[in-house]
């Protein structure tokens, strides 16, 4: 039985993928002008459709409105007693049908007319009551639904969502769209700490970070990181600037050559021109910059290359960035 089950599956995957396919040799000049048109509107965008395009449209309106698009979806049963008047002149109206002739869409077509308001229908009929009203229309037909019955929306639903897609991307590029606006778009959980938090608001500062001066004994340095209890302590010159480090990692190679950590300085088994960052710096690429080079640690130096902080990979997965 389970074979049957992966048997299934693996039907289903090709024939949307399949689907997703054949959508390419459709992308002509209409999805171009269904660009111009979206990046031309002076008011939102209108996302409608009823049943599981309804769901489709609701995805392609929060993604337009995070990506730089405003947008927003309407029902188009409820804009029939009331919400219509959520529509203005200046909006563009992305009505989504398979059919092309769904019954509470095709009665909008009339008001929005009247409203001056530009209807881009996404359809899989381009002979359709929807499609030849619209301004401009995207294609997006399918052969078979992935239902053995050919009637559950599967196939053509999966290929609105991927041209949906495709259009608030190529709205993004157009606006250029960068990262600080995604981010103000998504200012909570973790997509938006990776996008806005900075090291200084979680690296470890003043008495917090591990300081031996330059020349001192290993074993006062040990004493250092295991009073501070970061793996590491920093190592400086007589005027205050970073000589070096010294980490758990720099112990266990020392112990491998057989010094002495009674006796040794500091000086002997340090790490010199070690990484170093910048305060203001985000917290995401001061991860990136410690997967790069493989190391768990980052000093961070002010002007005067003096430490002012220090910031360890468990203070970035405290703070749900890693």
């Amino acid at each position: 039985m389970t074979s049957s089950y992966i048997e299934t599956a693996k039907r289903v995957i090709s024939m949307e993928r399949d689907a997703v396919d054949a959508l390419l040799a459709r992308t002509d000049d209409s999805f171009d002008r269904a660009c111009e048109l979206l990046l031309n509107c002076q008011g939102r965008v209108v996302v409608t459709g009823m049943g599981k395009s309804g769901h489709i449209g609701s995805k392609l309106a929060a993604t337009l409105a995070s990506t730089g698009t405003p947008a927003f979806f309407v029902h188009p049963g409820e804009a029939s007693h009331g919400d219509m008047g959520m529509i203005r002149p200046g909006d563009v109206v992305i009505a989504l049908s398979n059919s092309g002739t769904t019954a509470e869409l095709v009665t909008l077509i009339p008001l929005l007319k009247l409203l001056a308001v530009p209807v881009l229908a996404m359809t899989g009929r381009p002979q359709s009551e929807l499609a030849q009203a619209a301004d401009v229309h995207l294609d997006v037909g399918v052969e078979q639904e992935a239902c053995p019955l050919n009637l559950a929306p599967t196939s053509s639903t999966t290929v609105t969502l991927v041209m949906g897609d495709a259009l608030a991307i190529a709205l993004l590029e157009a606006r250029g769209f960068t990262a600080d606006d995604f981010a103000f778009s998504h200012p909570g959980g973790a997509l938006g700490r990776r996008l806005l938090l900075k090291i200084d608001s979680i690296m470890h500062t003043g008495d917090e970070i591990p300081k031996v001066n330059s020349g001192a004994a290993l074993s006062e340095a040990l004493l250092e990181m295991s009073s501070k209890a970061l793996g590491m302590t920093t190592v400086l010159n007589r005027d205050g600037t970073l000589a070096g480090i010294f980490t758990d990692g720099d112990l266990r190679r020392a112990i491998d050559r057989g010094i002495d950590i009674r006796d040794a300085k500091i000086d002997d088994v340090m790490t010199r021109n070690c990484r170093s960052i910048q305060p203001g710096m985000l917290a995401a690429e001061a991860l990136r910059i410690m997967e790069d080079n493989k190391i768990t640690v980052l000093v961070a130096l002010d002007d005067k290359q003096q430490p002012i902080g220090v910031i360890h990979t468990h203070d970035l997965l405290k703070a749900g960035v890693a």
